[in-house]
């Protein structure tokens, strides 16, 4: 049975789960995009590119730039760690379209992506549905919970695409500053959660001298690499992550290498497995903090811009972790909006709170047991940006987070 005749025997309105993030396999969803004149697209921070035409809903839990602007949208608010039980029980899908290597000795891998997709998998069979790979010979093989029998598969279809690499991140002077703050945060055998981007970047390139780091992560880009080596890294314990984003250099190391394990979320985000790992320090970030230590990252003018995503499982994680931390570190003036990333209350639902320190380019406020009176008072002096710090004191009274901070 052809690909084509197998899709026409879906239920109506199917929901299809397809790789996201930069692992999304093109070829094939173009084919399912055809054939189907209505379906639900599930996918996790979709890019550009993404069908986006009447009759396709576009349902995630994490917003990525191919769906964030579009009116078919659909939302699903989700920490990471419960996606995979939201596939399982009240968004099952009909058919996953997932990208992989070349089969091995009865399997295939799914390399740069695991993330959900095993439960979705698991979902898709248990219930009668469609399992497709798109066949790649440029992916990566990658240990781990991608590996899947080929039994699961009930498609293979071949199409050698070029993978995504991500750009250069250049790190400026402000992202510089955050980064050696957060590093000097960071101790020799610290576990390392961080993601992609220049403060991240900033930040492992200041603890290349520290030694026994381990990673454990939702997901990992160069500066892991960089890491490895220069000898940062503890050699004995595997590099943990659930997808990767990097450059070819990157792809080249991760390919068949024993050091890196790639792990379904349920492992990777479990708050109580974050948990065990020793001195967890989670990097995360935001696009507001208040007076009261609460972080908005997902909503811009009551739009939905990214979602939880793991912020919240990582820092309830490493706040457990003995000897953990979770720091949010921003800059504390954004480019952009042309405003302070430091308000006095968000006006959109919050992401996380209650983290070990706020960073800016400023400096460090500490958060995490102080009382609200003394949170407030570090966010104004030590986060945020002088031009607004007297507006924010004059806030903090109305909002009797005020106390006579001089005596």
């Amino acid at each position: 049975m052809s690909l084509a005749e197998r899709l026409r025997q879906l239920p109506p309105d199917p929901r299809v789960v397809v790789s996201g993030n930069h692992a999304t396999p093109w070829h094939t969803l173009a084919l399912v995009d055809t054939a189907l004149p209505s379906y639900r697209l599930w996918v996790l921070n979709g890019q550009p590119g993404l069908p986006d035409r009447d009759g396709v809903v576009l349902e995630t839990p994490f917003v990525g730039p191919g769906v964030r602007r579009s009116p078919r949208l659909s939302y699903l608010p989700s920490r990471l760690s419960l996606v995979p039980t939201m596939l399982k029980t009240v968004t099952p899908p009909d058919l996953v379209v997932v990208h992989t290597t070349p089969p091995r000795g009865g399997k295939v891998s799914l390399g740069t992506e695991v993330n959900v997709l095993p439960a979705a998998i698991e979902s898709a069979r248990e219930r009668g549905g469609l399992v497709v790979a798109q066949v790649n010979e440029h992916l990566p093989w990658t240990y781990g919970d991608g590996e899947l029998d080929l039994d699961l598969v009930d498609e293979l279809v071949e199409a050698a695409e070029p993978l995504a690499h991500a750009p250069a991140v250049r790190v400026d002077e402000e992202s510089a500053r955050i980064g050696a703050l957060v590093a000097d945060r960071v101790p020799d055998g610290a576990t390392l959660q961080a993601g992609i981007g220049s403060v991240p970047d900033a930040t492992m390139m200041g603890l290349a001298d520290r030694r026994g780091l381990r990673i454990w992560t939702e997901m990992f880009s160069d500066s892991v690499l960089a890491l490895e080596r220069a000898g940062a890294l503890d050699p004995e314990v595997p590099v943990t992550a659930s997808f990767l984003f990097g450059s070819e250099e990157l792809l080249d190391w991760v390919d068949s290498n024993e050091r890196v394990r790639l792990t379904r979320t349920e492992t990777t985000n479990d708050p109580g497995r974050i948990a065990r790992n020793p001195a967890m320090v989670s990097i995360n970030t935001a696009l507001q903090v208040d007076l009261f230590g609460q972080a908005n990252a997902s909503r811009i003018q009551a739009r939905i811009y990214s979602g939880f995503g793991g912020q919240t499982d990582f820092i309830v994680g490493a706040l457990h972790s003995p000897g953990g931390q979770a720091v949010i570190a921003l800059r504390s003036w954004h480019p952009k909006a042309d405003v302070s990333t430091i308000v006095p209350l968000v006006d959109e639902p919050v992401t996380s709170f209650q983290m070990s320190a706020v960073v800016t380019e400023q400096g460090m406020a500490q958060i995490f047991g102080h009382d609200q009176h003394e949170q407030a008072r570090q966010l104004i002096d030590y986060a945020a940006h002088p031009r607004v710090r007297d507006e924010l004191r004059e806030e903090a009274v109305a909002l009797g987070l005020y106390r006579d901070w001089s005596g």
